[in-house]
C-alpha cells in the first residue's frame, strides 16, 4: 500500500514539476491562472477578514453579528488555501489545488442550491456562484489534465 502511495505522490510530483518547468501546451496559462486564484483568494480572504460586513453589504445582504463572524471563517479559510498554494513547493501544489477544487466544488453545489431555492437575494446568490463556480472549472480542468 505505502508503494503505491508513493508512486501516486511521484507521479503527481513529476507532473507538476514539469508543467512548472517547461510551461507545457495549457500548462504554463493554467498555472498562471491557479496562481493568479490563490492571489484571489488570499485578497478577498483578507477582506473578508478585516471588513466582514462591508462585504457583505457589497453582496446586497444586511450584515449581522453571526454573519460577520462566519464570513471571517470563510476569510480565514480563502487565505490559507491561496497562501498554501502560493508558498508550497511545487511538488506540493497539486495537493492544495485539490483541496480548494473540493472547497470551490462544494462551494458551488450549495450555491446552486440557495439559487434554486431563493432563500437569498439573488444576486448575491448568484455572483459568489458564479465565483466559485469559476475557481471551480479552472481547478477542474487542472484536476482533469493531471488524470489525462
Amino acid at each position: 500500500m505505502r508503494a503505491s502511495i508513493n508512486a501516486v505522490n511521484t507521479r503527481e510530483e513529476s507532473m507538476t514539476t514539469d508543467d512548472e518547468r517547461t510551461g507545457a501546451a495549457g500548462g504554463g496559462a493554467l498555472a498562471t491562472a491557479l496562481r493568479g486564484l490563490a492571489a484571489g483568494r488570499v485578497v478577498l480572504g483578507a477582506a473578508a477578514i478585516a471588513a466582514p460586513n462591508a462585504l457583505t453589504r457589497a453582496y446586497g445582504v444586511r450584515p449581522s453579528p453571526e454573519l460577520g463572524y462566519m464570513i471571517q471563517i470563510f476569510g480565514a479559510r480563502a487565505v490559507a488555501l491561496g497562501l498554501g498554494y502560493l508558498t508550497a513547493p511545487p511538488a506540493e501544489r497539486s495537493r492544495w489545488q485539490r483541496l480548494a477544487l473540493l472547497v470551490d466544488t462544494l462551494d458551488t453545489v450549495h450555491g446552486v442550491a440557495r439559487l434554486t431555492r431563493g432563500d437569498l437575494p439573488r444576486h448575491a446568490a448568484a455572483s459568489l456562484t458564479a465565483l466559485t463556480g469559476a475557481y471551480m472549472a479552472i481547478g477542474a480542468t487542472r484536476l482533469a489534465r493531471d488524470l489525462a
